[in-house]
C-alpha cells in the first residue's frame, strides 16, 4: 500500500494529501484512506499533479459517477470534464459567491473536483467553509425552529446567475432555469452528521413563507455560515487539485487576479436528495 500523509490546513476544515500520484490506478486501500480523509477533513488537497482530463475522471470514478454539469458544456473530447476559466479581459469570476454547487438540483452533487492548468501569478485562492460547525454553533431555539424549514433554490438567484454570464455568453449557452426544495438542515448520509444547507448563491425562500419573509433569517444565516472560524483558504499552483464534500462544504473562489488568465477542470459527482 502506498503510504499516503494527511496534514490539516486549518482548525475548521481541510487537509494536504501527499504520497498519490492521482495519474495512476488508486489501491483500493488507498481509495478508502483518500475517502476517509475526505468525510473526516470535508475538503481535500493534492499538490503537484500531472493529469489529463482522462486521468481526472478515472481518479473521480474512484468516489462517484461522474455528471454533466447542468448549464456548461464540458470538453468535446471529454464531456464530463467541465472547463471553469477566466480569460484576462474578464472581470467577473465563475461561480464567485459563496455557495455550495447546483443546490438547485433535486439531487445536488456529493462533490466535486477542480484540477488547475493554469493559475494566477497572485491570487484567485478558494475558501471553504463547514457547514457541520456553522449549524452545531447555532443556539438550541434556532436549532429547532430550522428543523422543519424547507428551502427554495433556484438557478437564477442573481448573486449567483451573474456570476456565469460571461462563460456562457462566449459558449453560446443560456441559463437553464432550474429549482429545488431542500431541508435547511441536511442529514450527511455517510457520516450522519447535521449541516446548514442554505447559501447566498440559489436559496431564494423558505418554502411557505414569501421571499420578503425569509430575508431576515436567510441574510442572518448567510453572514452565519462564512464566519472565519468555519473556513480554511487554498492557494493554488498549477497540478493542484481540491476536492470538496458539496454536502457539508460551501466554497468561494476570490477574485482578485484581473488581467491574468485561470484555467480549470472540473469533475462533478452525482448525489443524492438531501434529507
Amino acid at each position: 500500500m502506498q503510504a499516503i500523509a494527511v496534514r490539516p490546513i486549518a482548525g475548521a476544515l481541510g487537509a494536504e494529501i501527499e504520497g498519490v500520484d492521482l495519474a495512476q490506478p488508486l489501491a483500493a486501500p488507498v481509495a478508502a484512506a483518500i475517502r476517509a480523509a475526505l468525510l473526516e477533513h470535508l475538503v481535500i488537497f493534492f499538490r503537484g499533479q500531472k493529469l489529463t482530463p482522462q486521468q481526472q475522471l478515472a481518479f473521480a470514478r474512484s468516489f462517484g459517477e461522474p455528471m454533466e454539469y447542468p448549464q456548461l458544456k464540458g470538453l468535446p473530447e471529454c464531456p464530463l470534464i467541465t472547463p471553469v476559466v477566466k480569460l484576462e479581459h474578464e472581470r467577473m469570476n465563475f461561480g464567485g459567491v459563496w455557495h455550495s454547487d447546483t443546490a438547485y438540483l433535486e439531487r445536488p452533487p456529493m462533490g466535486s473536483m477542480l484540477y488547475a492548468l493554469e493559475v494566477p501569478p497572485q491570487g484567485g485562492d478558494t475558501l471553504f467553509a463547514n457547514q457541520y460547525l456553522a449549524y452545531e454553533s447555532l443556539s438550541a431555539g434556532l436549532q429547532r425552529t430550522l428543523e422543519g424549514l424547507v428551502g427554495v433554490n433556484t438557478s437564477t438567484k442573481a448573486a449567483a446567475s451573474k456570476t456565469r454570464e460571461d462563460r456562457m455568453r462566449a459558449a453560446g449557452e443560456e441559463l437553464k432555469v432550474l429549482s429545488g426544495e431542500h431541508p435547511v438542515v441536511r442529514t450527511h448520509p455517510e457520516t450522519g452528521r447535521k449541516a446548514l444547507y442554505v447559501n447566498v448563491g440559489h436559496t431564494a425562500a423558505f418554502k411557505g413563507w414569501s421571499e420578503a419573509e425569509s430575508r431576515p433569517l436567510l441574510e442572518y444565516l448567510f453572514a452565519h455560515q462564512v464566519q472565519p472560524e468555519f473556513t480554511c483558504r487554498f492557494r493554488w499552483q498549477r497540478g493542484s487539485l481540491a476536492f470538496w464534500d458539496n454536502r457539508c462544504t460551501q466554497h468561494n473562489p476570490v477574485n482578485d487576479y484581473h488581467g491574468f488568465r485561470r484555467v480549470m477542470h472540473r469533475v462533478t459527482l452525482a448525489g443524492d436528495a438531501p434529507r
